[in-house]
């Protein structure tokens, strides 16, 4: 049984007509070339951190956003940061928590996940480009740790928390990740947490979107069978935490520092 359900799909599409992309029937290509706008706008206006280009294994290569931490604590686990639907990785809360991390100790590295044409639909997005996201989730692990990080951490937002899942369902027993940080996922876990002992955070805004709030119960039940895991939320946050990204900062802190 495929473990994108169809509530999965409508919660999805809900998602992206809130993010305003327009809805097509054709089906697309993912769009390396969007990518590079984004890149092109991006990498030169760049103020935190550092640009890095990762290959993926089709041997294209990515670009990714690598920070590293004010004031460095080994005790810390590295973060990878997976953005939402069409976007790039220094765009909002992703771009905002992959600077704030780095300012309480983390380093953290955003990932330029694949992306589609503004009139993209939710087809064009699952299944197509999942297994490109799970590879350049694996790949950005595998960065991390050549650099030194034993201990990496997956943090996902959105569209990117249906990406991570993706690829968690293919690599739960082999993952290098030691836990994952999952914020405004629509719908519930494509998987039980019996079969994922890793810890998870689920976190969603007290007024999130309707497929992330109508999901709540079903994603906090999950968790009670996953070690250590847990479901925060944040108060007066929307599905872009707009204004609440210190209390995000806050609330990620204090469940990482409290991993064994």
């Amino acid at each position: 049984m495929n473990p994108f359900s169809s509530r999965v799909r409508i919660g999805l599409s809900i998602l992206i007509a809130t993010c305003s992309v327009a809805a097509s029937q054709r089906l697309h290509a993912q769009d390396y070339e969007r990518e590079k706008r984004w890149a092109d706008e991006v990498v030169p206006n760049l103020v935190v951190g550092d640009a890095v280009r990762i290959k993926a294994a089709s041997n294209r290569e990515f670009l990714a956003l690598f920070t590293e931490p004010s004031k460095p604590n080994a005790a810390l686990p590295a973060i990878v940061l997976v953005h939402g639907v069409g976007v790039h990785p220094d765009f909002g809360v992703i771009g905002i928590l992959r600077a704030k991390l780095a300012d309480v100790g983390y380093a953290t590295l955003a990932v330029q996940m694949p992306v589609n044409g503004k009139e993209a639909t939710v087809d064009d997005y699952y299944p197509k480009l999942f297994p490109d996201a799970a590879d350049r989730i694996a790949k950005a692990a595998d960065f991390l740790r050549a650099k030194g990080f034993a201990n990496v951490v997956l943090l996902s937002h959105s569209m990117g928390a249906w990406m991570a899942n993706a690829y968690l369902d293919q690599a739960f027993a082999t993952t290098p990740y030691k836990a994952w940080i999952v914020m405004g996922l629509t719908g519930s876990y494509s998987w039980p947490m019996r079969r994922f002992p890793m810890p998870i955070l689920d976190i969603y805004g007290e007024q999130d979107i309707s497929p992330v709030l109508s999901a709540v119960g079903r994603r906090n039940f999950a968790l009670k069978e996953g070690n250590g895991s847990k479901q925060v939320k944040i108060a007066g946050a929307d599905h872009h935490y707009l204004g609440r990204e210190s209390e995000l900062v806050t609330v990620i802190d204090a469940f990482l520092r409290a991993l064994k």
